[in-house]
């Protein structure tokens, strides 16, 4: 990695839309640091960048490509989870809570057993740089819930009109789908036009997700970010979900 530049605290990110690979043998890794530096972690997503590292390695920043996106209006809510929607709009146990516990989504999300994976990228560290970015109004949690406990959700980050998709959990059968199938219809109402996946996965495939270029993702996020038609602070309940219905 000796192409790849180590950022200090008041060091800039090369520009993707530039420096698109520094070291082609390791694609898509634009930069590294010692730690999440304040206010690195919002300058990073306005570029296009994120970090994604495990505990015992550098903080590695990324802007890869392809990139996986989910347009909203692309969402596939195939008829097995609309009715598990129908359900869940049903049950008085059941609702959806945006940003009530930021805290709880992401701990859920990093200690969540996956399939074909080994511990979490969710350090202690990645938990503290995106609460404060959540205190900042720039990240937020949906929560699905059943009788006051949280069974599945998702966080994600916002600039602009442009949506990050971070990290889910899912406690029961399609939880984690409901949470998606929430922020793809609060999107849709809110002219989101893309939910950044970062990597591709079969689960997001099979959920409307598409790989796209690096130049089109970063081109996208230059006008959404200068787009304004998010609320703050974030309002939904689980009534969004008759988007799909």
């Amino acid at each position: 990695m000796s192409n790849i530049r180590w950022l200090g605290a008041q060091d800039d990110f090369p520009n993707p839309i530039h420096c698109k690979d520094p070291d082609p043998s390791v694609p898509g890794l634009i930069a590294v640091s010692d730690r999440i530096y304040p206010g690195q972690l919002a300058r990073a997503y306005q570029m296009g960048i994120f970090p994604w590292y495990s505990d015992n390695q550098p903080v590695l920043w990324w802007s890869p490509n392809p990139r996986m996106v989910l347009k909203p209006v692309d969402f596939k809510c195939h008829d097995s989870l609309k009715k598990t929607i129908r359900h869940f709009l049903l049950d008085s146990r059941k609702e959806i809570l945006v940003d009530q516990d930021f805290g709880a989504v992401v701990r859920s999300c990093a200690t969540a057993r996956r399939k074909d994976q080994d511990g979490t990228w969710i350090t202690h560290e990645i938990m503290d740089a995106y609460t404060n970015l959540h205190e900042q109004g720039h990240a937020h949690s949906i929560a699905v819930m059943e009788d006051g406990c949280i069974v599945g959700g998702l966080y994600c980050v916002a600039f602009g009109g442009m949506v990050f998709g971070e990290s889910m959990f899912s406690h029961q059968t399609d939880a984690s789908k409901i949470a998606l199938a929430t922020l793809a219809a609060w999107c849709n109402q809110h002219h989101v036009a893309m939910i950044d996946c970062q990597q591709e996965t079969a689960h997001l495939d099979s959920l409307g997700a598409a790989p796209i270029s690096r130049d089109e993702f970063l081109s996208h996020l230059q006008i959404a970010l200068k787009q304004t038609n998010i609320e703050i602070p974030w309002k939904l309940n689980k009534e969004i979900l008759r988007h799909w219905l």
